[in-house]
This record gives C-alpha cells, structure tokens and sequence, in this order.
C-alpha cells in the first residue's frame, strides 16, 4: 500500500491558520489534497491536531486524521497517523508538504517509484542548484550523495564548493513504514542540531536515504508575503 499523508497544523509560528488560506477561492490544503490525488497512491490523508483544518478538509470530501497536539515535525505526525491507520510494516509513506498547493502527480509519483525499491529505507528528491545565489542561500538545503544516489550528508552551507555540481533538496520524503517508526523514535543528534535538520539524525544512526534527481520545483509558502506574491 502507498499511502499519502499531508501534516498540516494550525499554529505555524510564521503563519498561523496558513492550511487555510484562499488561493483563488479554495483553502491551500485543499489544492494540495486535489494535487496529491492524482499520483499513485492507494489512499490520502491529511494529518491535523486542529479542528478547523479537519472540517475544512472534511467539507471538500477529503480524509482526515487527527492526532496529537505535542510533534515536532511532520514526520512524527505521519508516523502517528500510520498507527492509528494500523499500516503493515512494508507499506509506504509519502510525507506531502502542505503548504505546496502547486505540487504535482510527475515528482510524487517519481518518490513512489524510487522507495518500491526494496533496498531503500527513505526517499527524497533533489534538483540540481541554478546558480551560486541558491548555493549560499541557507534556506536551500544542499545534499552530495553517491554514484548510486545513496545520500551522504545534507547541510545549509554551500555543499560541494561548485553550483556546477550542487544539488538541493526538495523537501517531500517516503519511508516504508517499518522505518518510519523507528526513525521517530530517535533521540536528536549532533549534526541534526547543528545544522536544523532531521534527516540528519537518521543519517548518524545510520539508516540509509536514496534520492532522485528531478527538475521542478514546487512553490512552498512560508509566509504571508510568499502568499501575496502567489495571488
């Protein structure tokens, strides 16, 4: 089973209530989950601890689930959400963005197919970097991984020294779900609180992440400025 999952909280400390913004006349996760519904995926679920996002969802048709108020991350709050769903072990997660309401089916489905592969535990995506703005920019996390696209480290600063071979990371990941309960069970890391950045902690206890090079970029909204630029 392949099972997407959307987190979406209310009390974002840079946009509260932002799961439900309108853009052109329909709340943000509302374009995500009509978005995601069109990759391959058996289901679809958004995971909320809030009321108001789980009638919203309801209202337009779509699942829900609700959990705990205390996860750090969407991570958790997919791992939770797996639980209730009584998943097996072997099936997938894919961990959706909520706040991505131009995702499309063509980089979800390029996910799905990279953790159907069995010797993969975690799956993500990268995009090669543009230029060496986006290579010093710390909000563009960058990735070096290996001839096999087995990933070896991710970080805020400009990773490897060229933008002519640079990647970085697009935040959307899937985990088989035997994994995904054990990476949350984790305690935080070194280099994940050096650097901000969970995938590191699975990375020092040495679970293995897998990448895919794709070549869009969605827009994500962070803020109630990027929302403005997006209307």
């Amino acid at each position: 089973m392949k099972i997407g999952i959307i987190p979406a909280r209310y009390a974002s400390t840079r946009f509260p209530g932002k799961p439900l913004m309108l853009i052109h006349n329909k709340p943000m996760i509302q374009h995500v989950y009509e978005r995601a519904k069109e990759a391959d995926l058996d289901d679809l679920y958004v995971a909320t601890d809030d009321d108001r996002i789980k009638n919203v969802v309801e209202s337009f048709g779509g699942k829900v689930i609700m959990t705990g108020l205390h996860h750090a991350s969407g991570t958790d709050r997919c791992a939770e959400t797996a639980q209730m769903l009584n998943l097996k072990d072997t099936d997938f997660i894919i961990n959706i963005q909520g706040d991505e309401p131009f995702i499309r089916k063509e980089e979800i489905n390029l996910l799905i197919n990279l953790i159907e592969n069995q010797k993969v535990q975690i799956a993500t995506l990268v995009k090669p970097v543009s230029n060496e703005e986006e290579l010093n920019n710390p909000n563009k996390v960058k990735v070096v991984f290996t001839v096999s696209n087995r990933a070896l480290y991710f970080s805020r600063s400009p990773i490897p020294h060229s933008p002519l071979t640079a990647h970085k990371h697009i935040g959307i990941y899937a985990y088989r779900n035997d994994i995904l309960q054990q990476i949350t069970k984790l305690p935080i890391s070194k280099l994940e609180e050096s650097e901000k950045l969970e995938q590191l902690r699975w990375l020092e206890n040495n679970f293995t992440i897998y990448v895919e090079i794709c070549h869009h970029e969605s827009i994500a909204i962070d803020t109630p400025e990027d929302l403005q630029m997006i209307r």
